[in-house]
């Protein structure tokens, strides 16, 4: 089996992909996968292709599929390209405050998170508030404020925990991912990969309380003192689908970005895949279609 895994790693490095550096729009070639057979668990199944299948039609401008447990890619189209990734961003603040911080960590809302733009968990100045229902707020409703507020308490300021961001993205190997913002507000310096995201989003979902919060469809939570209550309700539309199992992740919205959306499923032999989808007509349509897909095309054996 490992002969396998080997084998599939060999083909991933030997693929390159054009991409453009920010600067000066000139092509560079980028490695489509950096895989550390240290990280391949031995003793997972291996997902086998049956090649009578032909690839899913997906709309969205760059697509991926990877197996959740070994990290090998199944299924991409324009995984390498940067694009703009809307709340997607909010999965790297949400790795950083769980690595650095305390759940039951105390902070208080500052004037620049209770008027942050876009969504928000209607945060309000001086507010105190569990970390943990911050990070609940982040990753249910996209809470644009909640992120801003975590951010500006882990590391100080917004630009202190954005140079955090990007350091952290070069020490997890992300080589079309930059940072400019906590919250995932469209900016040129702003942008990831399906690919990086793939690996991001692996990486954070070996969290457990991701895990936990990342299926949850509604929910209310209260400031320290209990007379600030905050409805969280779900951006997911997936997490109600039938015939296939959805367990989260996170979805991102905006204008440059379009529609975006990272998501877990598993099937009935509790084998796990991620999907990506960045700029799709109908991301929870596609979603389905790719990790339908995907289980089809696909045989785990042991």
């Amino acid at each position: 089996m490992f002969t396998s895994l080997l084998s599939l790693y060999i083909a991933s490095i030997l693929q390159t992909d054009i991409s453009f550096r920010k600067d000066d729009n000139q092509p560079s070639i980028v490695k489509t996968a950096s895989y550390d057979l240290s990280e391949i668990d031995q003793n997972a199944p291996v997902p086998l292709k049956n090649h009578d299948f032909i690839a899913p039609v997906i709309q969205a401008k760059s697509s991926l599929s990877m197996d959740l447990r070994t990290g090998l890619v199944l299924f991409e189209d324009n995984a390498h390209q940067r694009l703009p990734i809307a709340s997607l961003t909010k999965l790297m603040t949400t790795l950083i405050v769980l690595e650095e911080n305390n759940l039951d960590d105390v902070i208080t809302v500052s004037s620049k998170a209770a008027t942050v733009s876009g969504s928000t968990m209607f945060l309000r100045k001086d507010e105190k508030i569990a970390l943990k229902n911050l990070v609940y707020g982040m990753l249910i409703s996209s809470s644009n404020d909640a992120a801003m507020a975590l951010a500006e308490f882990n590391a100080g300021s917004e630009d202190a925990f954005i140079d955090k961001m990007n350091k952290k993205a070069l020490a997890l190997g992300l080589l079309n991912t930059h940072f400019s913002n906590p919250i995932g507000l469209d900016g040129k310096d702003n942008y990831s990969s399906a690919y990086d995201l793939a690996k991001l989003s692996r990486y954070v979902y070996q969290k457990t309380l991701v895990q936990e919060i990342a299926v949850v469809k509604e929910i209310k939570v209260t400031s320290l003192d209990g007379k600030i209550t905050h409805d969280l309700v779900s951006t997911n539309d997936l997490l109600d689908t039938k015939f296939i199992r959805i367990k989260g992740l996170k979805t991102g919205t905006t204008d440059q970005a379009g529609l975006c959306i990272v998501s877990v499923a598993e099937n009935d032999a509790s084998n796990e895949i991620m999907t990506v989808l960045l700029n799709s007509p109908d991301r929870f349509k596609e979603t389905k279609i790719l990790a339908e897909w995907t289980f089809r095309a696909y045989n785990w054996e042991k």
